[in-house]
């Protein structure tokens, strides 16, 4: 109990007289915890209906899921609209971040906050707002218009990651690159981009999470055959409860899990 009475910080603040802030830290992370720690075994149980804890175990819902066509269909459409709209989020955000930060516009507040327009307004609107324009446009039920809609909603999360990314790194260096005869994109490639490869890789990840796990405007824009997995579980949970959706959400935890040992394996490196 020696560590109670050690500094916690820089400063003479103890473990002790934080000892309050571990507490709600520690129900904080419980109470977020605690539906995945029911979900998890839910989806290894052999019954039909859901249930907690299982009578008996079972592989059955995880077999119904692989070996399901329209699971795998909803599946291989959002894992393909989720990379899309990475790719391209992560492109425009990074090209419009930097623009932001190196240019002189006059009106680069408003420019910004534009881009952050999607946060602002209710997700209900944007879908309402894409169906009524998608519909004109033929792409209603699209891989096209998905991976649009995906990407304007992830753009603010990967201006604000890259915008802090280049907020913390040194412009002086491509400069420097600049002013020995590179060109502004070649310096930024090989310069600027291996500097700020940890913010890149942290806005692909919040891009993918964001469309990955994005269902409100699938709701009204993939239907039938070209739903996404989100939309399919909705209707599936809407119409039929059984354990087939608790081995998808154990499934989608894992990659999420992995995804995020991934980014942090990469900070872990970016500093060498």
């Amino acid at each position: 109990m020696k560590w109670l009475l050690q500094p916690a910080s820089m400063t003479q603040v103890t473990h002790l007289q934080r000892l309050w802030l571990y507490i709600i830290t520690i129900f904080a992370i419980a109470f977020l915890v605690a539906p995945t720690l029911i979900v998890i075994p839910m989806s290894f149980s052999g019954s039909e209906f859901l249930e907690f804890p299982p009578k008996h175990f079972s592989l059955r819902w995880y077999e119904s899921y692989f070996t399901s066509p329209a699971w795998m269909r909803a599946t291989l459409i959002s894992v393909n609209v989720a990379i899309l709209s990475m790719l391209s989020a992560t492109i425009i955000g990074t090209a419009a971040a930097y623009a932001l930060w190196v240019g002189r516009i006059r009106f680069k507040t408003a420019l910004w906050g534009l881009f952050a327009l999607p946060i602002a307004i209710p997700v209900i609107l944007l879908a309402v707002g894409s169906l009524f324009v998608f519909a004109r446009l033929s792409l209603v039920n699209t891989t096209l218009g998905l991976t649009l809609m995906h990407t304007a909603m992830a753009l603010p999360f990967v201006m604000i990651v890259m915008t802090s990314g280049f907020a913390s790194y040194d412009m002086n260096q491509e400069q420097a690159a600049r002013s020995l005869g590179a060109t502004r994109l070649y310096a930024f490639i090989t310069v600027t981009l291996p500097q700020i490869r940890f913010s890149i890789v942290s806005a692909m990840l919040f891009s993918f999470f964001s469309s990955f796990d994005e269902v409100v405007v699938a709701m009204f824009i993939s239907t039938g055959s070209g739903a996404t997995l989100n939309r399919k579980m909705f209707n599936s949970l809407r119409d039929q409860v059984d354990p087939t959706i608790a081995a998808i959400s154990t499934c989608l935890v894992t990659v999420s899990i992995l995804l995020i040992v991934i980014g942090q394996l990469s900070r872990s490196r970016a500093p060498r």
